[in-house]
């Protein structure tokens, strides 16, 4: 398992543990799960590049402990 931090810049901040094997889209409804939301309302982003939903972490090198931005549409 791989620990990832989410954060939306706006005093949300929250720690994931999923595996690298996961979708981007499996992980949204992690953290949707956590903060309270719905998962289609949200956008992860890393350096202005937008995560696609069937793209895997590993596939992004999303490693452990690494930062994602969050933001909702």
């Amino acid at each position: 398992l791989v620990e990832i931090e989410v954060n939306d810049r706006l005093g949300k901040k929250v720690r994931v543990k999923c595996s690298p094997q996961d979708t981007i889209g499996d992980f949204k409804k992690l953290v949707a799960a956590q903060i309270g939301t719905d998962p289609k309302k949200i956008v992860l982003k890393k350096w202005y590049k937008e995560f696609k939903d069937h793209i895997t972490l590993d596939d992004y090198e999303l490693h452990n402990g690494m930062n994602v931005e969050l933001y909702y549409r």
